[in-house]
C-alpha cells in the first residue's frame, strides 16, 4: 500500500482470500472504516480480528458467488490474495458490487494464472518471460475488461509459500461520465 500510495483511512474495503488475514490487519491498522474479510476456508482468521467491530467475516464463502445481501456497503478498495484460482475468474463479481471508481490492489500469483502445461514439477514459476506474460495478461483483463487505469506492477516482497515469485498489482476504475 505504501508504494502505491494507497490509504485505506476511513474505507470500505473487501479483503478476497482474507485466511489469517494478513491484508484485513494492515486495513484496519490504517483505519479503515469497514472490511469484509472473505475466504473459502474456516476458522483462519485471526481472534482479534475476527472479533474486531470493523471486520465483517465472510467465511465459507466463494468471492465469485458475493452478492449484495453479503457486501451491504458499497466498498472503496479491494485487496485479493487467492490461492488456486485466476483473478480472472474470482473478481468479477466483486468489481460489479463495489463503487464505479473502486480501487484494486491484487497479488498475481503466476502459478494460478498460467496454463497447466507451463507449471513446472512443485508448482514454481521461475521463467521471468512469463511472469511478464502473467503480469501482461491481468494488466490487460483489468485495462480492457474493467476499465482500470493500473498504477503498476511490482514483485511482491514476500515470496509465495514454494518460493514463487508473486506480483502486485494496483489500480483506480476509471469512472465513465455520459453526456
Amino acid at each position: 500500500m505504501d508504494y502505491f500510495k494507497i490509504d485505506p483511512e476511513n474505507l470500505v474495503c473487501i479483503d478476497i482470500g482474507s485466511s489469517t488475514g494478513g491484508f484485513t490487519e494492515v486495513l484496519l491498522e490504517r483505519k479503515a472504516k469497514l472490511i469484509f474479510a472473505i475466504d473459502v476456508g474456516y476458522g483462519e482468521l485471526h481472534p482479534k480480528l475476527r472479533d474486531n467491530p470493523h471486520i465483517k467475516v465472510l467465511e465459507k464463502t466463494n468471492a465469485r458467488y458475493l452478492t449484495d445481501k453479503q457486501i451491504i456497503t458499497k466498498p472503496d478498495l479491494i485487496v485479493c490474495d487467492a490461492s488456486f484460482i485466476s483473478l480472472t475468474t474470482i473478481l468479477p463479481t466483486a468489481l460489479n458490487l463495489v463503487k464505479e471508481d473502486c480501487m484494486l490492489i491484487a497479488l498475481i500469483k503466476p502459478q494460478f494464472e498460467v496454463e497447466k502445461h507451463e507449471v513446472a514439477q512443485g508448482g514454481v514459476i521461475k521463467n521471468p518471460l512469463l511472469h511478464q506474460k502473467v503480469c501482461d495478461k491481468i494488466k490487460d483483463w483489468l485495462e480492457k475488461e474493467h476499465n482500470f487505469k493500473i498504477f503498476g506492477i511490482i514483485a511482491s516482497p514476500i515470496l509465495g509459500a514454494k518460493g514463487n515469485q508473486e506480483f502486485l498489482i494496483c489500480g483506480k476504475r476509471k469512472t465513465v461520465i455520459f453526456l
